[in-house]
């Protein structure tokens, strides 16, 4: 059997702040856009374990941090286009301004809990994100399981659905983050390791596109063709580098 093609797209934050982990109102309503008029299934991390799709060809929506632009911004073209999400929440700093390693300034203001369960209700689907936001493969084992464990268990309470899905910080799980991960309870765990999913990829290691680089209309539409493959190369070699200088730079 042919493998499938799972692209994970990932966003940070929907917004004029620049940096690699913004992108504007406008040129997310034309990433969706695109997507939407390209065909591709768009399809949840649900539908991926349960093998609810046998399309050959797929894309599931992530957002990390949840700012509130989300709300703001990206929510309502998403629900424009019925399209489902998945939001990684770093529980302690619901409601706050983030004020981890690498923010932007000033700092991004989160979605208050009253504003997650209005979303939540309306269709869209929550992960854990930690609490703290901590480089994870720091951590001692008693810190790393009270991260992974607790943040659950408070969406959980918040939301009264099951969490089910988890993003480390930074994209940074080494094979005992990892096994940690699975053991909390969780069905998946995504990376930032910028490749496209397949139908055998290690559900606790699922790559996924950042879309800070297909800002370009003519280069979103020729990955969504499947003509894409040598710019990807490209920027995962550079992304290859780049996540080389950050370990050190998070003090692992």
């Amino acid at each position: 059997m042919a493998q499938r093609q799972i692209d994970i797209l990932m966003y940070h934050s929907v917004s004029d702040r620049g940096g690699a982990t913004a992108i504007n109102a406008a040129t997310f309503a034309m990433q969706m856009e695109i997507l939407v008029a390209s065909g591709v299934p768009v399809v949840t991390l649900d539908d991926l374990i349960e093998a609810r799709t046998t399309a050959p060809r797929s894309v599931i929506l992530t957002f990390d941090d949840g700012f509130q632009d989300f709300a703001d911004i990206a929510w309502p073209v998403l629900e424009r286009h019925r399209l489902p999400a998945m939001v990684y929440l770093p529980v302690d700093h619901v409601g706050r301004s983030e004020n981890w390693r690498g923010i932007a300034s000033p700092p991004r203001r989160l979605m208050d809990w009253a504003t997650i369960r209005r979303l939540a209700d309306a269709g869209c689907h929550f992960g854990s994100h930690t609490l703290s936001h901590p480089a994870l493969p720091a951590l001692a084992p008693a810190d790393l399981e009270r991260e992974l464990t607790q943040s659950r268990r408070i969406i959980e309470d918040r939301l009264s659905r099951d969490i089910r899905h988890f993003a480390p910080p930074y994209g940074l799980a080494d094979a005992r983050v990892r096994a940690a991960i699975g053991r909390a309870g969780y069905a998946t765990s995504v990376s930032t390791r910028l490749a496209s999913a397949t139908s055998d990829s290690d559900p606790m290691d699922l790559p996924r596109i950042e879309m800070f680089y297909f800002q370009h209309r003519a280069r979103w539409s020729a990955h969504l063709a499947g003509r894409g493959q040598g710019y990807l190369s490209r920027r995962r070699l550079l992304r290859t580098v780049k996540s080389r200088l950050m370990v050190p730079w998070m003090g692992l």
